[in-house]
């Protein structure tokens, strides 16, 4: 048997698990951790410039590649607790990721030690398991059993706290027979399918709900060939866009009060049947849920027992990971289709695809300042079909759903629940450290790119580059938007007069210069016509410095974006498109 510290051993582990690379910020009570990564070698390590901005670079980290997990990890005290939304985050999106934290010497722990906090108590509620270690033999099982509970089930984060003096004992420990854990995860019957499927066939008028647990079981090849035997089209929730490309004509757009299409709405009101896989029923995607739910009938497949329920009552339930669910469902269909006795739904995948073709918003404004609309349409224009968008919140966050076009698994990266100011340039830049090759597009306003701006240093100085759209209105602006039931614009606005920038004309902060104080390259835009220009300059200068190059847009400083409180009762503010020309770049056009 090796000899060797708790850290090393722990170290070790990460390795056999998979682990290639860490994103964090030492501290004194979590040197040891970092000396035995220093050590033991083989784990790669991106220095944050904000803990938080660890945790979110590791959901990021995470969210692009099946079987990724992220792992961030910090000192005692405050680097634990700035951890947590992150925890919070990926919680709530069942995204697996590993945070690490020191701790204060096990006889101090009690006695309000410099930095030393109840880690596991504060992080409970929201990671599938937090555990601080008091005892140096368990390490490495302790490891192993976070990486087992992370995968296994719903999947979703951990935190191990490690006091110093745990992490430097040492233990017997042998690297080269440890094995990973087999996950578990929860199997549909064929009786389960059957009668899915029987309800399926009943219905004149059905969708298919696929929801972002469908890119955790890494089942988007088996839904859209489940979609394709059976002719029934596909609701993509905003988890779940990229399952089934954009422009496939079972793709029927999505639903929801704020990130939806007009088509996809429309779609989800003429239907009699849904069937939800991998989804949660989300409020923002549901709206009034009386609404919702009437006049159809529901299945509900979910890996998480109590989410069958949680929002309303299914019609069916089924407690299933998504893969094998489809598996079963493409095998019970094929049987009835080489019976012939599979409906055809031609002509309701027809209707679906005439409201795609009609039901559009108009994105072509030649307004100065800029309409935000128009932006996403440039971006349509030169971003390609490989492009992997990644957002947060906002009124950019929902316009970009509204308007931009997904066409691969996991290439809208998103957080969908928590929605935390702040998360999007931590999680391009953990991204791009995924995938080294794609083109990487963040989307901001003005105030989530101020939140954690910091970070775009840590993308300097890891030559970690993506593009960073800022659209800049100078505003909180989706709260200004939700303000308006309250007959006030208080406390929202960013604008100032800046005394080293006179040129923005009062929009505030001088972002082209903050980029660039931070090693990075940024554009401004004030012109429609400049901002497909701008875009492949960004490019040209990515390729040739390997940074992060932002591009704002100078936008006009009141947009209302097309929301509402109820599925048919959605507030189109501005101009509908009536032709080719008020929507160049939707996806109708495009097919």
């Amino acid at each position: 048997m090796a000899r060797m510290t708790a850290a090393e051993a722990a170290v070790h582990v990460l390795r056999k698990e998979g682990i290639e690379v860490a994103f964090g910020v030492p501290g004194a009570a979590i040197n040891p951790f970092y000396a035995a990564l220093r050590q033991v070698g083989g784990i790669d390590h991106i220095l944050a410039r904000h803990v938080e901005g660890a945790s979110h670079m590791a959901e990021g980290y995470t969210r692009t590649k099946a079987g990724n997990i992220g792992v961030c990890v910090g000192t005692s005290g405050p680097a634990g607790t700035d951890m947590i939304t992150g925890l919070y985050s990926a919680s709530a999106d069942s995204i697996p990721i590993l945070c690490i934290t020191g701790q204060a010497p096990r006889p101090r722990m009690h006695k309000e030690d410099f930095q030393a906090v109840d880690i596991q108590a504060i992080a409970g509620p929201v990671t599938k398991w937090a555990v601080t270690v008091l005892e140096p033999a368990q390490v490495p099982r302790v490891f192993q059993q976070a990486f087992h509970l992370m995968r296994s089930s719903r999947p979703g984060p951990v935190l191990i706290d490690l006091p110093i003096d745990v992490q430097m004992s040492e233990i017997e420990f042998d690297p080269d027979t440890y094995e990973p854990l087999p996950a578990f995860k929860p199997r549909a019957t064929r009786a389960q399918a059957e009668k899915a499927i029987a309800m399926l066939q009943a219905a004149e008028r059905p969708l298919i709900v696929a929801g972002g647990g469908i890119f955790n079981a890494d089942a988007s090849d088996l839904l859209l060939e489940f979609a394709e035997l059976t002719g029934v089209p596909v609701i993509p929730t905003l988890m779940g866009w990229g399952a089934i490309p954009d422009d496939h004509p079972l793709m029927a757009g999505m639903v929801g009060l704020q990130t939806s299409h007009r088509y996809g709405n429309a779609t989800l009101l003429a239907a009699d049947f849904v069937m939800g896989i991998a989804n949660r029923w989300a409020n923002r995607h549901t709206g009034n849920v009386e609404t919702y739910t009437r006049g159809r009938t529901f299945v509900h497949v979910d890996i998480e027992p109590t989410q069958i329920g949680r929002i309303f009552g299914p019609d069916y339930g089924i407690v299933s990971d998504a893969r094998a669910a489809l598996e079963l469902f493409i095998e019970v269909a094929r049987e009835l289709d080489a019976a012939g006795r599979l409906k055809r739904r031609g002509r309701w995948a027809e209707e679906c695809q005439e409201r795609k073709r009609t039901l559009l918003r108009k994105t072509h404004f030649d307004n100065v300042p800029v309409k935000p609309q128009r932006v996403f349409e440039e971006m349509n224009r030169v971003f390609g079909r490989n492009t992997r968008y990644v957002s947060t919140i906002g009124l950019s966050q929902i316009a970009g759903a509204q308007f931009l076009h997904v066409y691969q698994p996991r290439h809208w990266i998103n957080c969908g629940q928590a929605g935390p100011l702040g998360w999007t340039i931590p999680a391009a830049l953990g991204v791009r450290r995924a995938d080294p090759e794609a083109e990487v597009v963040a989307l901001s306003g003005d105030y989530d790119f101020q939140f954690m701006v910091e970070e775009l240093a840590a993308g300097a100085q890891f030559n970690l580059p993506w593009i960073h759209v800022l659209v800049n209105n100078s505003y909180l602006g989706l709260i200004r938007q939700a303000q308006r039931g309250f007959d006030m614009d208080y406390c929202v606005q960013l604008s100032f007069e800046n005394i080293n920038c006179p040129e923005i004309n009062g929009y505030g902060v001088d972002h082209v210069s903050v980029v660039e104080g931070l090693g990075c390259k940024a554009l401004r835009v004030t012109r429609p016509e400049e901002i497909a220009p701008a875009l492949e300059e960004a490019r040209r200068l990515i390729a040739e410095h390997r940074v992060p190059v932002v591009v704002e847009v100078i936008l006009e400083r009141v947009t209302n974006i097309a929301m509402g409180t109820d599925l048919d009762g959605v507030n189109e503010f501005e101009a509908l498109a009536e032709n080719h020309e008020d929507a160049p770049t939707s996806i109708a056009a495009l097919v």
